[in-house]
């Protein structure tokens, strides 16, 4: 890949993490709400510095609020990530211990690893396999239905 390319790709990456997520569009409804409700609110009770209340509100609470939001869900991403890799390595450790002991044969071995490593985390493997038996099953009564009619 060329760099030129390369710094495309990069960029047409970045520009997607630019989309808020679903909380942190909740959370910034709610703080832009409270900002509205309190200002308007102090105005209504004839206080003269409601006006202070939107400029502190919008350029200090409302970047603080999304800022946390951003902390939690990526600290939370990163315990996802984490998760997901010791279930894959804690499946791996399975099939080579079930491989060392004979239960599986080196072909056995070799595509469940290249299955497991296809997917992205071993509930994607487990419906991977239920998807394959269901298919297995569903040739299986084809064979036998052709097998009836001869």
């Amino acid at each position: 890949m060329t760099d030129s390319k390369r710094i495309v790709d990069d960029a047409i990456d970045d520009a997607g993490d630019d989309e808020d997520s679903a909380l942190e569009q909740l959370v910034a409804g709610v703080v832009v709400a409270l900002i509205f409700l309190v200002g308007f609110g102090l105005l209504a009770l004839g206080e003269w510095w409601f006006w202070v209340v939107f400029p502190v509100g919008f350029a200090g609470v409302l970047p603080a609020a999304i800022a946390l939001v951003r902390i939690y869900e990526s600290r939370r991403g990163d315990d996802a990530d984490e998760s997901m890799t010791t279930e894959t390595e804690d499946a791996l450790e399975t099939l080579r211990r079930r491989y060392a002991t004979g239960e599986l044969s080196e072909e056995e071995f070799e595509s469940k690893v290249e299955r497991l490593l296809e997917t992205e985390t071993v509930a994607d493997a487990r419906e991977s396999a239920t998807a394959r038996r269901r298919e297995g099953d569903a040739s299986e009564t084809k064979r036998e239905t052709e097998f009836d009619r001869d």
